[in-house]
């Protein structure tokens, strides 16, 4: 049976969202589990999640998922706009709740950009970064 869609296009958040995170090298927007996920080719950006942290499931319906450095993982968890989402959690990603705060987009740029360079085949970070 296939996941029903948990999205909007227009959903607060998405187009930008798009724009940044297509702008990396090779990346594609595909829909798993019934929401957007950007892959380059493997996963390094989902839109929407939900956690379990507190015991009870909370829905976070415009979010970022995103894989995040362990040296970065204690500050941004200590920020209320993050959670660990639930089964990509415990493989090192957070969660950054759109409707929590006014959303920095330069701050989603470069978390998008971390978790791409923890994620992408070699060729494609050395092509993000120029000569």
């Amino acid at each position: 049976m296939a996941h029903p869609v948990m999205f909007r296009d227009g959903d607060p958040g998405l187009a930008e969202l798009r724009r940044v995170a297509l702008g990396f090298p090779e990346a594609f927007e595909k829909i798993s589990h019934g929401r957007p996920v950007f892959c380059a080719p493997k996963m390094f950006a989902v839109y929407g999640g939900a956690s379990k942290a507190t015991g009870t499931m909370v829905r976070y319906p415009h979010a970022l998922l995103v894989k995040v450095d362990e040296s970065e993982r204690r500050a941004l968890e200590q920020d209320r706009r993050f959670f660990s989402p639930m089964y990509l959690g415990p493989s090192g990603w957070l969660g950054m709740d759109f409707d929590a705060a006014e959303v920095d987009w330069d701050e989603v740029h470069e978390l998008i950009d971390a978790s791409f360079r923890l994620i992408a085949p070699q060729r494609l970070i050395r092509s993000l970064d120029g000569p």
